[in-house]
């Protein structure tokens, strides 16, 4: 049986000069992306008519390429102006992912290495609607996040996500929406798609970046609009037992934004005032003039 290969939801992609609608085949059983994995993307998002932060989900992806031995061809600018006129293809209707990307096609010594002057550029938008705002459940996961040493964790590399997809299939199958996934000494990092965040006693509180998860744009701009607020974020370790005591739990990331999480193992949360703020917050700003 062939296995169908179409698009989804609606999709462009641009590569190589031009627009192509639905999932254009770009890669081949040679390319060194599709044998080992060398590639790197990032994740804009554009909904109710704005798209924001989308200039540094532009610079993010060209530092992951160089992080990851690739050599960027396209600046800043030209991947957020290549994104507005693609946008124009869509309804408008649904909310859209923005995902631009590099990959290598050839290799180097021995084949292993990428050969960065083989360096390959597309952008894809495609219709993703978010996640509703309701909340999800977590549950720790068995699978962690590796270390700078082992993967390129300072990238957002797509070799590190079957990590990610294991531990979320693997929280699935026990019932649970994600996973809540430790890093290599053993305290909270994120989740399967996420930053985590925590609410305890009105402190507001998340895992202190160290090399084991990506730092990501909604989060930092999640802290510096509760900070705006009078909410200060505590960046700090925490353990499993910081967030089964907590007094609220939300994730923040590109693909929904802000979401509570509404259980924890076996204990259910209630969305809490902290969470709703954020996200009120978060849509203000993006509706604001200085989102644009």
């Amino acid at each position: 049986m062939t296995l169908a290969t179409a698009a989804q939801t609606a999709t462009w992609t641009y590569v190589d000069g031009d627009w192509y609608e639905g999932n254009v085949a770009i890669l081949g059983p040679r390319s060194h992306a599709m044998w080992l994995g060398t590639s790197v993307f990032d994740g804009g998002r554009w909904f109710e008519g704005v798209a924001p932060d989308l200039d540094l989900h532009a610079a993010r992806v060209n530092a992951s390429a160089t992080a990851l031995g690739l050599k960027p061809s396209m600046t800043t600018e030209e991947i957020v102006g290549l994104t507005w006129d693609g946008l124009k293809k869509f309804d408008g209707k649904t909310a859209v992912y923005i995902r631009p990307m590099y990959w290598a096609e050839h290799g180097g010594y021995m084949g292993v290495p990428a050969d960065p002057e083989s360096t390959r550029f597309c952008l894809c938008l495609y219709e993703a609607p978010m996640i509703p705002p309701s909340g999800f459940s977590v549950t720790v996961s068995p699978f962690r996040r590796p270390t700078i040493e082992t993967m390129p964790t300072n990238a957002k590399a797509g070799c590190l996500y079957p990590n990610n997809g294991r531990a979320i299939l693997e929280a699935k199958g026990r019932g649970f929406d994600n996973a809540l996934v430790l890093d290599m000494l053993g305290n909270v990092a994120e989740t399967g798609t996420s930053n985590i965040f925590l609410v305890k006693d009105g402190h507001v509180m998340t895992p202190a970046p160290n090399g084991m998860f990506l730092s990501g744009i909604t989060r930092s701009r999640t802290i510096n609009l509760l900070g705006d607020y009078g909410f200060r974020t505590i960046e700090k370790t925490l353990s499993v037992r910081d967030f089964l005591d907590a007094d609220e739990i939300f994730s923040t990331g590109n693909h929904s934004k802000v979401v509570p999480v509404t259980r924890i193992e076996s204990r259910d949360l209630q969305p809490g005032p902290v969470a709703k703020k954020a996200r009120e917050l978060y849509w203000e700003w993006a509706h604001s003039t200085s989102a644009a």
